[in-house]
């Protein structure tokens, strides 16, 4: 299973044209313009890499000799937000290995870790996704545009646990609020601040990076903090503060930024 995913990653990269060119808008966004062959390996490398990672995480769950190894670096960062006693909001985004991000805090600082995510289409596909991640340690928690979907995080967070959000895609129907990325205009959705907002828990920005087969470092950044009522301005900023973390990961790591949109 260590060599067949990054082939079958090319394979679907030459098949989806859309996806190949959405991917290398966001090089060049990273790195600016280069030349045709060098930006083609980088595409390529995109998906061998989510190929890969996608693999390895449905092989964690599974009875096999194989154990995910992680790096937790910067952990000062997560250490100190936790340690206020009001939970941790992580802000994340669909990097490599994103879904090792939770199973490597339960393991090294015992985080009882869920992740949101919007409701798929497909119910049974939801179903079938939901109970893989479970079985490879990462709790999913589905929510919508109802205010009340926040109730079991604000609980989860008063005991104490993690809530890690994705912050580079907006799902339908959410509200966002626009950043600066890459020196151009990008939305991230708003729940995580609101969350932050409503709980007291501090907000701090985790993206991780393949590093090898089950290898993967997880990178926390200086936490995030807002008011209990806070000012439009002071939730703008939080956001640009979110956002200029998750775009100094992605220059140092453009290939690793899974996001085909």
């Amino acid at each position: 299973m260590r060599y067949a995913p990054p082939l079958i990653g090319l394979a679907f990269g030459a098949a989806l044209g859309r996806q190949r060119r959405a991917v290398r808008k966001n090089l060049r966004r990273a790195l600016g313009p280069r030349s045709v062959l060098v930006e083609t390996m980088d595409v390529a490398r995109v998906f061998a890499s989510f190929a890969s990672c996608l693999t390895e995480a449905f092989l964690v769950g599974r009875d096999r000799p194989e154990r995910l190894v992680g790096l937790c670096a910067s952990d000062e960062n997560y250490v100190g937000a936790a340690g206020q006693g009001r939970g941790v909001i992580i802000a994340t985004a669909h990097t490599g290995g994103w879904q090792a991000a939770g199973p490597i805090l339960r393991s090294v600082h015992a985080a009882d870790v869920v992740v949101v995510m919007a409701h798929e289409r497909d119910e049974r596909a939801e179903a079938l996704t939901d109970e893989a991640r479970d079985k490879a340690g990462v709790r999913i928690v589905h929510v919508g545009t109802s205010p009340l979907d926040a109730l079991p995080l604000l609980s989860h967070l008063r005991r104490g646990g993690v809530v890690a959000v994705q912050i580079d895609r907006l799902p339908q129907g959410m509200r966002g609020r626009e950043v600066t990325l890459f020196g151009e205009p990008f939305v991230v959705p708003e729940g995580p601040l609101s969350l932050a907002a409503l709980s007291g828990a501090p907000i701090v920005p985790v993206f991780t990076r393949r590093q090898g087969y089950m290898r993967y470092e997880v990178r926390s950044c200086p936490p995030i903090s807002l008011p209990r009522r806070p000012s439009e301005a002071e939730l703008s900023l939080a956001a640009e503060r979110i956002a200029a973390a998750m775009e100094s990961f992605l220059r140092e790591n453009p290939t690793q930024w899974f996001h085909f949109e």
